[in-house]
């Protein structure tokens, strides 16, 4: 088997900078000018580099872009870009527009600054023709730069930049390839890519969301968030001030069990916090992970699916690759200063407090709880169904080991833990994997087990191995 070495980023802007017909504009804000610099560094670089421009200053900025709330923000990226390349398009496309593929480069980037602190991250983005004389094509990425130094930051930043551009040049037509180049030459320990978005002819017929999930695919972040709409959205920017609920599951599809597990422990939630519906956001949130440890292979359209049908019954929706409740626990933590609720269903929450799952962890079972529900986070049961007895199981119940039970007992002292009262009784028959099955083996009955119209998507779009004639 040969293994294709990918080229560095000098090689990568020498490509670029032999080949006649990619010429363009480079505005670069943050972190120096390293994306240009490699152009430069590689030689050739006036085949290539139309302008390059660092504004600073923020009068300098404004009167450019004009004014903004946020410098760091995708709509100043966006701003910059559209500016940058109908100028060049303007001043150069009547002089060498019909053999010229025009591009702009653009990044905003709050790097580690002399006093440290702050969040480090930026937007980089390129508005590129992927033919002579074609409409613009778009593509922008959110990074988050993990060095502890500010020369080292500049350096991935740089990197990151030259692969844009030479995924932009070259890889457009094939996802894969131009996700897994965004990474060359550089590891998760310096860059995150924690969202992507495309658009234009260069990208016809390709669902933008599909890119942000091969990012979790192959660990270039561990998280992205959709909204109700359906779209990939900034993590922080949504959920900072916000209350946040949420439930991992399958999702395949969304159940009425599902359901009355949301809308119950947010109304649990919303009681507890004497907050008001708009303050808190609730979040279903799926992970890849378990279907990665059996080796399975990730279908992203799969996930995609489960994500527009949650979107149907307007919710928002987490595609993570969390191996656990407590990474996914630190993500929101990093990402809301407010309080975070996991609703567990019955069963779940009693392997929470099983001691053997804690053999491995180095501070036992206290510090495994611990770090799953930090200092703003809050348990809610979801209850369970004995169907020997016909009873209904709750908190007081679950058959932990006589030496945890003090713990549960401290949880729920302290308003941590609690039981959900009100629940629907009438979809406690409701299983995801039966309701699964019934799916993929054509039966009946299971279209009353799913919310409202969703049934009819899914035979329309055969998801989930539905049995569809063809």
């Amino acid at each position: 088997m040969t293994i294709q070495k990918s080229l560095d980023p000098i090689q990568k802007a020498l490509e670029i900078n032999l080949n006649a017909q990619i010429y363009g504009t480079f505005a670069e804000i943050g972190a120096g000018q390293e994306v240009a610099r490699a152009f430069f560094r590689a030689g050739g670089a006036a085949g290539t580099v139309a302008k390059t421009m660092s504004a600073y200053d923020m009068t300098f900025s404004d009167s450019i872009y004009g004014k903004s709330s946020r410098y760091v923000s995708d709509d100043r990226l966006v701003t910059m870009l559209k500016y940058e390349m109908d100028l060049l398009v303007e001043r150069l496309g009547p002089k060498r527009g019909s053999d010229t593929r025009f591009f702009c480069f653009a990044d905003t980037v709050a790097a580690k600054s002399f006093k440290g602190g702050g969040d480090c991250h930026g937007w980089l983005g390129m508005r590129f023709q992927h033919e002579i004389n074609a409409p613009s094509s778009q593509v922008i990425v959110h990074i988050r730069m993990l060095d502890k130094i500010n020369l080292q930051q500049q350096e991935a930043l740089g990197i990151v930049g030259v692969n844009l551009i030479y995924a932009c040049s070259y890889l457009s037509d094939d996802r894969e390839k131009f996700i897994v180049s965004l990474m060359d030459h550089l590891g998760p320990d310096r860059i995150e890519i924690d969202m992507i978005t495309v658009n234009g002819p260069a990208f016809k017929n390709v669902d933008s969301r599909l890119w942000s999930l091969e990012l979790v695919k192959h660990d270039f972040t561990q998280a992205v968030l959709f909204n109700e709409k359906g779209d990939v959205i900034n993590a922080k920017d949504a959920l900072y001030k916000k209350h946040i609920l949420t439930c991992r599951g399958s999702y395949r599809p969304p159940t009425l069990v599902n359901i009355d597990m949301l809308e119950r422990g947010k109304q649990t939630m919303m009681k507890d916090l004497k907050c008001k519906n708009d303050e808190l956001w609730v979040l279903p949130e799926i992970s890849m992970n378990k279907l990665r440890e059996r080796g399975g292979e990730v279908d992203n359209e799969d996930f995609l699916a489960r994500v527009d049908l949650l979107k149907e019954i307007n919710y928002s929706v987490l595609i993570s690759n969390y191996r656990n409740y407590s990474e996914l626990s630190q993500f929101l933590a990093q990402n809301s200063k407010m309080n975070i609720g996991f609703v567990f269903g019955y069963y779940n929450l009693i392997e929470i407090f099983d001691e053997s799952r804690y053999d491995e962890h180095p501070a036992g079972i206290l510090g495994g709880v611990g770090e799953l529900i930090g200092q703003r986070g809050r348990f809610y049961c979801y209850p369970g169904h004995d169907e020997k007895t016909q009873s209904t199981l709750s908190l007081k119940d679950a058959p932990v080991a006589k030496e945890v039970r003090p713990l549960i007992d401290y949880l729920i002292a302290r308003n941590r833990l609690s039981d959900i009262t009100e629940y629907n009784q009438n979809v406690f028959h409701i299983w995801s994997r039966t309701v699964l099955k019934m799916i993929q083996n054509g039966e009946s009955g299971w279209e009353e087990m799913v919310p409202k119209g969703l049934a009819k998507l899914v035979k329309e779009k055969c998801l989930f191995g539905y049995p569809c004639k063809v």
